[in-house]
């Protein structure tokens, strides 16, 4: 059983390998000239050993001239060998760094195309702990892993045959005992990479915590719940360390297993090399290089034995990277979708189904609606009737179990998402703004707008004057999503940056919900002067802003219950009439 696990171990390792050997593959004249280098700093290595074997056995008969030319010869090796190494370290770095930033390039492009119900279930602490510290332990394996291995095989050779010269019983003494070494240490090295992903894991879990109570810092302090915070994180670190320390315990027991068998070949090499000089067998010369040639050696292994850790943590690192590009993404373009212009913004939903979870109950059951162009609908009922994963449905953040969604006649699974998106514009009630200046948030909505069309769009949303009011104006720093400013200068900014934009297709996902009655006011004219000429979808909050929509649905979890005006519905007494006689100009809470 344990054989097996080993196997699939090994087999498991080589395939992460050759999904990462793309992003070597990409430097690989870079990484020869590593390599090299790595040849030229672990031949200079081996020289030693000979020169102590050539002035040892030459003993009396060395002239002085000899040996300084010997001496000579070593110091312009070891410079060879001192600009090798640099090379090797600098260029080699080098290209971990850049096979670092590719790869964190791809997980970022491919995270961008994964699905809202990717997100839903995954912590971003997790990505952002295989983005950054598991990246930069790739990229360090990357570097060192075929240098290391090069320059062991190359010691290796070149101590092997250097000993059969002297005695192939030498070279019998040394190199019976490394197979010895893989096999006691196979067991550890297998639950090393284990830990260290359940290591990496745990990162990724403390960061998650971190990232969540500093966002809701303000909830935080408002429950005064600073220690319950503080043990949930230190709950996390605790377990963080048990891992780590068991970790530690396959660490020591690999470097024990190791230094066991280095001392061991050790006293072998000077059991034995005093024994054939005894017998006459080899000179004193030879006796001294082989300790030297094992020191090499012995050397060489403790490298190996240091990089075992890192290479468990690139191995793991890549595996990590994997899992993440290995997730296919719902939602993508079809094979012969195209791009949609000059949209006037009709929409229809032919029977469409859908539910979050795949077997559960479906959220909107056989749903259809047609919007004309440039009409104004608006969305009420109960919470958990829909209203907000209908609106979800149209720029595909979320893909319809069944049935057809249409814009301007063509079923939006036949238009590309970029142009499908780009003709769409959300304002939400929960905006979110991006850490920068006023300026950065305002022209997301259209990076190349011109200064003339800023000022018009904020304006438009009844910004510009607060904006002016502030001392650095457009380039005022806002903080992080936009903490500096109120609830509705964020939301008059967000609808700011709708208006530059420009889509004819508008989604107003509750957007006066949260603000107080001065702001909603403001926020309210903005959003119908946004909305004028546009086809909106607007999920109401309060039900007198939507007393001038064209089409008012009641959506509850049936599906829908009510459909017409205004005042259509009032007369018929029925649920929306319930609620507006309920609630009238206070209709808070209402979903």
């Amino acid at each position: 059983m344990e054989d097996k696990k080993q196997e699939r171990t090994l087999i498991q390792n080589f395939a992460l390998i050759k999904r990462f050997f793309p992003y070597l593959k990409k430097h690989i004249v870079t990484e020869l000239g590593v390599l090299f280098c790595a040849i030229v700093a672990a031949t200079s290595e081996i020289i030693l050993p000979l020169i102590v074997k050539k002035i040892t056995n030459e003993g009396m008969s060395l002239t002085y001239e000899f040996l300084f030319a010997i001496c000579l010869a070593y110091v312009g090796i070891k410079a060879i060998e001192s600009v090798a190494s640099y090379c090797q370290a600098f260029f080699g770095h080098k290209m971990g760094t850049k096979i670092e930033n590719a790869m964190r390039e791809d997980m970022f492009d491919h995270l961008q195309t994964l699905s809202f119900s990717y997100f839903d279930n995954t912590k971003v602490g997790q990505l952002m702990s295989r983005m950054t510290s598991d990246l930069f332990d790739v990229a360090e394996w990357a570097h060192h892993f075929p240098e290391m291995i090069l320059m062991t095989v190359v010691k290796f050779i070149a101590s092997f045959y250097i000993f059969t010269t002297m005695d192939i019983r030498f070279a019998v003494a040394v190199f019976v005992l490394f197979p010895f070494m893989v096999l006691l240490t196979k067991k550890t090295r297998t639950k090393m990479r284990d830990t260290f992903k359940e290591n990496r894991h745990q990162i990724g879990e403390i960061n998650a915590r971190l990232e969540d109570s500093l966002l809701g810092v303000k909830v935080v302090r408002s429950f005064t719940n600073e220690e319950t915070e503080k043990k949930k994180f230190l709950a996390g670190c605790d377990e963080y360390i048990k891992v780590k320390i068991r970790g530690y315990k396959y660490m020591a027991s690999f470097h024990a297993t190791v230094g066991l068998i280095n001392g061991t070949m050790y006293i072998a090499v000077i059991a034995m090399g005093a024994w054939l000089m005894k017998e006459g067998k080899i000179a004193a010369g030879d006796f001294a290089a082989s300790l030297l040639l094992v020191s090499t050696l012995l050397n060489s292994v403790r490298s190996i034995v240091d990089f075992s850790e890192q290479f468990s943590r690139g191995v793991t690192g890549v595996e990590r990277f994997t899992e993440i590009m290995d997730e296919i993404p719902e939602i993508i373009d079809s094979p012969d979708a195209v791009d949609i212009e000059n949209v006037e913004g009709e929409i229809e939903f032919k029977n469409v189904s859908f539910s979050y979870v795949k077997g559960e109950k479906q959220i909107l059951h056989n749903l259809n609606l047609h919007l004309k162009k440039g009409e104004n609908l608006a969305l009420v009922g109960p919470s958990g009737g829909g209203k907000t994963t209908l609106c979800n449905l149209i720029p595909r953040f979320y893909e319809a179990e069944s049935g057809e969604i249409l814009v301007d006649g063509r079923n939006i699974k036949d238009i590309t998402l970029h142009s499908l998106r780009k003709n769409i514009g959300v304002v939400a009630q929960d905006v979110y703004l991006f850490s920068g200046t006023i300026r950065d948030n305002l022209i997301y909505g259209k990076p190349d707008a011109t200064e003339n069309e800023i000022i018009e769009a904020t304006k438009q949303a009844g910004a510009y004057d607060f904006i002016s009011a502030l001392p650095n104006g457009f380039d005022t720093y806002i903080g992080e999503r936009g903490v500096k400013l109120s609830g509705g200068q964020k939301q008059r900014i967000s609808i700011a940056r709708v208006f530059l934009k420009n889509p004819p297709i508008l989604l107003l996902d509750e957007a006066t919900s949260a603000l107080d009655n001065e702001s909603e006011k403001l926020v309210q004219e903005s959003l119908e002067r946004l909305a004028k000429g546009r086809t909106t979808l607007t999920i109401a909050h309060r039900l007198t802003t939507i007393k001038n929509a064209d089409e008012i649905i009641v959506l509850t979890e049936d599906g829908i219950a009510e459909q017409g005006s205004h005042s259509e519905l009032i007369e018929k007494g029925g649920i929306y009439s319930n609620m507006y006689s309920m609630y009238g100009d206070k209709s808070e809470n209402i979903k």
